[in-house]
C-alpha cells in the first residue's frame, strides 16, 4: 500500500492543489479513530505515517509507574529500564503495537480521508472562484424549479433564484439561458451557495457595460438607476468627455445597443436620461417623454414642485404614477407634478392675498381653517360676556348662538369691543 499511497498523494497535491502535510494530518487522526473502534481502546494511542516509505505505525504510548495499576496505559520502572536503563518514573515511552491486519483498515480509512479531503478542497476552489464574481453578472442555463427557487446552472455549480429576485410574469423554462446578476456567495456547511437576482438595479448597469463599451472604459458613467422590474427603468448617464452624447451613445446605432438590453430583460422599457448638476435640468430630464415648464424648490424639504403643460400632466405622471416614481427615485428629490392651470390659479390666489409666494397663501389657508376648526363658538361668547357694561354685545348672544358668528356679527362685536376699549383709555 505504500507506493499506492504516497501516489495518491503526490497526485492529490499535483491536481487538487491538496498539501499531502494536511491530508496526512487528517489521515493519522482518523487512523486513531478506527483504532479504537476496532480494538477497543485508543487514550494513549498515536499513529505514525512514514512520509518516506509510506509505512503506517501504531504506538501505545505508556507512562513509567512504580506501581502498575491499568497495563494498557503505565509500565513498572523496571520493565521500562529494561529497554533503556535511563527512564525515570513520569516518563513515557512508546510501545509499536501495529496490529497485523491494520494495513486494510488504514487503506479504508484513507479512502474515505481522501475522499473528504477532496470534497473539501474542490467546495473551496468553487466558493474561491465564484465570490470573485459576488456584484457582477453571470450566464446560466434555467435547470429545474421548486416552490421556493429557480435553480440556475452557471457551470459548476447550480445558483439559485428566489421569487423576490424574479422578474415578474417572466416566464423561466428548462434549458432556457439567462444572465443573471450574483448578489452573495456564501460558504456553507454543504458547500458553496450563490444567490442571484433578476431584478436587482445593478443587473442593469452591468448589461449596460457588457453592450456599450464606452462605459465600461469609463468614458461614459451611469450616475444612477431606477428600476421596475420587468415593466421600466430610468437610466441617468453622464459623459466624461465634451464631445460624447451619453444618451446616443447607450442607444447605439438604430438603438441596437439598447434593444439587446431589452430583449434580455424580456421587453422592459428603458428610458435613458443625461444627467446634469443642475437639479432643475436633472428633474426635467428625469420626466422624459413629458415637457417640463418650470421647476421650484423647497431645499428644506428635499422636494420640488415641477409645473407641466395641461396636456402632459397624465404623461408626466405616468401609468399608476410610475413615471413621476421612478423620476424621484432617480433624483432622489420628492416631486409634486402640477399643471400650467393649476399654477396660475395659485398664483391668482397669491395676488389676491398679498403674499409674495403661493405656497405661504396655501399655508395661511390651510393654517385658517385648523383655527376655525379650534374655535369654541360658547368659549367666544362667555369671553364676550366678561367684559363689563356692554349690554350691545350681550344682547348679540342668542344670534351667535343661531347663526354661529355669521360676519355681520363678527364685525360688530368687533367695533364694540374697540369702542369698549376706547372709553377705558
Amino acid at each position: 500500500m505504500s507506493k499506492e499511497m504516497l501516489n495518491a498523494l503526490d497526485a492529490l497535491e499535483t491536481e487538487k492543489g491538496i498539501a499531502k502535510e494536511i491530508v496526512i494530518d487528517a489521515l493519522e487522526a482518523a487512523l486513531v479513530s478506527a483504532y479504537k473502534r476496532n480494538y477497543g481502546q485508543a487514550q494513549n494511542v498515536e499513529v505514525e505515517f512514514d512520509m518516506k516509505k509510506g509505512n503506517i505505525h501504531v504506538y501505545a504510548v505508556k507512562e513509567v509507574v512504580d506501581v502498575v495499576f491499568d497495563s494498557r496505559l503505565e509500565v513498572s520502572i523496571q520493565d521500562a529500564m529494561e529497554v533503556n536503563a535511563a527512564y525515570e518514573v513520569g516518563d513515557h515511552i512508546r510501545f509499536e503495537v501495529t496490529p497485523k491486519d491494520f494495513g486494510r483498515i488504514a487503506a479504508q480509512t484513507a479512502k474515505q480521508v481522501i475522499m473528504q479531503r477532496v470534497r473539501e478542497a474542490e467546495r473551496s476552489i468553487i466558493y474561491n472562484e465564484f465570490v470573485a464574481y459576488e456584484s457582477d453578472i453571470m450566464q446560466g442555463i434555467v435547470e429545474r424549479q421548486d416552490n421556493r427557487y429557480i435553480y440556475v446552472n452557471l457551470g459548476k455549480i447550480e445558483a439559485v433564484l428566489s421569487k423576490q429576485e424574479q422578474i415578474p410574469n417572466e416566464v423561466y423554462k428548462p434549458h432556457d439561458r439567462i444572465k443573471v446578476y450574483v448578489t452573495k456567495v456564501e460558504n456553507t456547511s454543504k458547500g458553496p451557495q450563490i444567490f442571484v437576482s433578476r431584478s436587482h438595479p445593478d443587473l442593469l448597469k452591468r448589461l449596460f457595460e457588457q453592450e456599450v463599451p464606452e462605459i465600461y472604459d469609463g468614458t461614459v458613467e451611469i450616475v444612477s438607476i431606477a428600476r421596475e422590474a420587468g415593466d421600466r427603468a430610468k437610466v441617468a448617464v453622464m459623459s466624461r468627455e465634451e464631445n460624447i452624447d451619453p444618451v446616443g451613445t447607450c442607444v447605439g446605432p438604430k438603438g441596437q445597443r439598447v434593444q439587446a438590453i431589452v430583449n434580455e430583460l424580456k421587453g422592459e422599457n428603458m428610458d435613458i436620461v443625461e444627467y446634469n448638476e443642475d437639479p432643475a435640468v436633472y428633474i426635467a430630464n428625469a420626466l422624459n417623454p413629458a415637457q417640463v415648464v418650470s421647476v421650484t424648490f423647497n431645499e428644506a424639504a428635499g422636494s420640488c414642485v415641477v409645473v407641466v403643460p395641461d396636456y402632459q400632466l397624465s404623461l408626466a405622471i405616468g401609468k399608476r404614477g410610475q413615471n413621476a416614481r421612478l423620476a424621484a427615485k432617480l433624483t432622489g428629490f420628492k416631486i409634486d407634478i402640477k399643471s400650467e392651470s393649476d399654477m396660475k390659479a395659485l398664483e391668482l390666489a397669491k395676488e389676491e392675498a398679498g403674499l409674495e409666494e403661493a405656497a405661504d397663501y396655501a399655508e395661511a389657508v390651510e393654517a385658517v381653517d385648523q383655527d376655525m376648526e379650534a374655535v369654541d363658538v360658547e368659549e367666544v361668547i362667555e369671553n364676550i360676556e366678561d367684559l363689563d357694561g356692554i349690554e350691545e354685545i350681550s344682547e348679540l348672544d342668542s344670534e351667535v348662538e343661531e347663526n354661529i358668528l355669521n360676519p355681520e356679527d363678527a364685525e360688530s362685536m368687533i367695533e364694540l369691543g374697540e369702542e369698549r376699549a376706547g372709553h377705558e383709555e
